[in-house]
């Protein structure tokens, strides 16, 4: 299939796909007319790539996760780098998430007061 089928099979850009390729995490061959030509298999390929990174990983990140690209993930192990990086991203989102539950709680709190006592501004 060209770019563009793919690339609206997967909801992902032509330029995003290029980029992916770049990155050398998609790969494919080239039609007599030089335009790219991916195989089925991308289709789940980057489906599995925009898994990743919709988590928080960055494109470096997923490179970690090569092995497990080309098939449903939870069942593919991945390798001990791509361990590493999942872990890592997790705290970070764990970090964030308790940030964010700190922030909202306080806000919570002040419109709670301010309900309080409607005379004050």
């Amino acid at each position: 299939m060209r770019i563009g089928e793919l690339a609206r099979r997967t909801g992902v850009s032509p330029r995003a796909l290029r980029h992916y390729e770049t990155a050398g995490l998609i790969a494919s061959a080239r039609a007599e007319n030089g335009y790219r030509v991916y195989g089925e298999g991308a289709v789940i390929r980057v489906a599995n790539i925009r898994h990743l990174l919709d988590a928080g990983l960055t494109l470096d990140d997923v490179s970690a996760f090569r092995s497990c690209l080309d098939g449903d993930m939870p069942s593919a192990p991945p390798s001990a780098r791509g361990l590493e990086i999942a872990r890592e991203r997790l705290a970070v989102l764990d970090a964030r998430i308790a940030a964010q539950t700190e922030a909202r709680d306080r806000l919570a709190r002040t419109l709670s007061a301010r309900s309080a006592d409607p005379g004050r501004p």
